[in-house]
């Protein structure tokens, strides 16, 4: 979503209009995108709102920031708004006043002209508002979660040591040779993959069952954006130790097809 702020605040920036009807040509899709960045911001801090993450430390400062994107972007429509109504219109006038000669008409746009502009200075202003606002919301979550996970209490190991799938021995396997964990933005979302060293494909739903395990850590005290090095744990190394599990057989069932009854009328 800081993406989709700073284009908006690039084209507020460098908007290029004549006072009237091309002034509110250019101005009409910049007011509906604003206001559709603060519905987007709005729903996105609901959603956080009614989630685990305000059970993490640290997480009332992070909706708060993403309330404060939601304010900046309202006040954001609202100066694109203020320019709407600064435009001077070139309708008629009431019967019985004289017609604007371009005399007036130029007074009317050289005095309308400071104003406007005025407005939108302060557009994009509260467009780069926001748009530091979710870059910093999202660097605030990543390392929110990851102090969470380093405090979380270990799983108790059994004697026998954890069961895996032989998907998740496949990807314990290729991140003891070695891998990181990035994260990647799209369209303003954030993406999270695993790359390990050998290519073996490791879902993160993988690497997420391995990690509450305690069978891998990472290292937290670098960015998602660079890469975190993760590290096979000595229970992994214990998981490791044993042989790899086999794929569990389904076993189909047969049953004989039941009689059909045909009921008949007794005659």
């Amino acid at each position: 979503m800081a993406y989709d702020f700073e284009a908006l605040k690039a084209r507020v920036r460098d908007i290029s209009y004549k006072p009237g009807t091309d002034a509110l040509r250019h101005i009409s899709p910049l007011l509906l995108q604003a206001q559709g960045l603060t519905a987007t911001a709005l729903v996105r801090l609901t959603a956080l709102d009614n989630s685990t993450y305000t059970n993490i430390s640290g997480s009332r400062a992070g909706l708060e920031l993403l309330a404060s994107v939601v304010s900046s972007s309202s006040l954001a429509g609202t100066d694109l708004a203020h320019v709407v109504l600064a435009n001077p219109y070139e309708g008629a006038q009431f019967a019985g006043y004289p017609a604007d000669n371009e005399a007036v008409r130029t007074v009317r746009h050289a005095e309308a002209i400071p104003q406007m502009n005025g407005h939108l200075d302060d557009a994009v202003h509260q467009l780069d508002l926001c748009a530091t606002g979710c870059h910093y919301l999202a660097h605030g979550i990543t390392d929110e979660l990851a102090t969470a996970q380093e405090h979380k209490p270990p799983a108790v190991q059994q004697t026998t040591g954890p069961t895996l799938t032989p998907a998740q021995y496949d990807a314990l396997t290729a991140l003891n040779s070695g891998g990181r964990l990035y994260e990647s933005t799209t369209r303003g979302l954030g993406v999270t993959r695993v790359a390990t060293d050998d290519g073996t494909r490791v879902t993160i739903a993988t690497f997420r069952a391995l990690a509450k395990r305690g069978l891998v850590t990472r290292d937290t005290r670098t960015y998602l954006t660079t890469g975190q090095k993760i590290t096979v744990t000595e229970q992994g190394q214990q998981a490791l130790a044993r042989p790899r599990p086999h794929a569990a057989l389904s076993t189909a069932v047969a049953t004989q097809p039941k009689a059909r009854v045909a009921q008949g009328a007794h005659r």
